[in-house]
């Protein structure tokens, strides 16, 4: 059995993870400090959870492909992402990135606001008040929002094929590994890897669970 797509989808998915984790949280902080165009930037934002996986990989065709425009750019440094594992990456990240929002978005607003208040009155900056008071008051909401990324960048399936292909030991995920294998008539190998696939979702939850019932008690 080749476990390739087991390194490949790991490696794929930590990366997709961080990057995920760090604009999630940007993200999430600038939402909440906005007065104006909340709406708007929170539908944009949110937006890769609700479009289909094909859609998201047919813009980052146009994006990077060799006639995109940042395609061409990296052309003049003989770069090219497509067909590459820092694609699959790449689609990972954006898939999981609405999760990771959404929940730090909401561990942040749920913060008591008089400790903000207070925080305010004794002159402290606003960048001290988000990492001193908002964001240790908010790990729980963190810890949720990069596991659940961490699930639904395991899982990617359709901006991943349209991006980086299905190459073995190069660009195939465990979510591909299956399709191909059921494409095949290969029941065995697609049974092993639903069978990974499904303890690596699942164990992420249980270390979320487990993490969150340690913090309660």
């Amino acid at each position: 059995m080749d476990l390739s797509p087991l390194f490949i989808t790991l490696k794929v998915a930590c990366f997709g993870t961080m990057v995920a984790f760090i604009t999630g949280i940007l993200a999430a902080r600038v939402v909440i400090r906005m007065e104006r165009f909340k709406s708007l930037a929170d539908g944009f934002f949110t937006m890769p959870m609700i479009l289909p996986p094909t859609v998201l990989g047919f813009f980052f065709l146009l994006l990077i492909g060799k006639n995109g425009p940042v395609g061409k750019f990296l052309m003049h440094f003989d770069m090219n992402l497509i067909f590459t594992w820092q694609s699959a990456a790449l689609a990972a990240s954006v898939a999981a990135f609405p999760l990771m929002y959404r929940t730090v978005r909401g561990a942040f607003e749920q913060v008591d606001e008089d400790l903000i208040y207070a925080a305010q009155t004794l002159g402290m900056t606003n960048r001290n008040i988000f990492w001193k008071i908002i964001f240790p008051n908010s790990k729980q909401g963190v810890a949720a929002g990069t596991i659940l990324a961490f699930a639904r960048a395991t899982g990617e399936f359709g901006a991943t094929m349209m991006l980086a292909g299905n190459i073995p030991g190069k660009t195939q995920t465990i979510s591909i590994a299956i399709y191909t294998a059921v494409q095949n008539g290969d029941l065995p190998t697609a049974y092993f890897w639903t069978c990974i696939i499904i303890g690596l979702s699942f164990g992420a939850i249980i270390i979320l669970n487990g993490w969150l019932l340690k913090k309660s008690t």
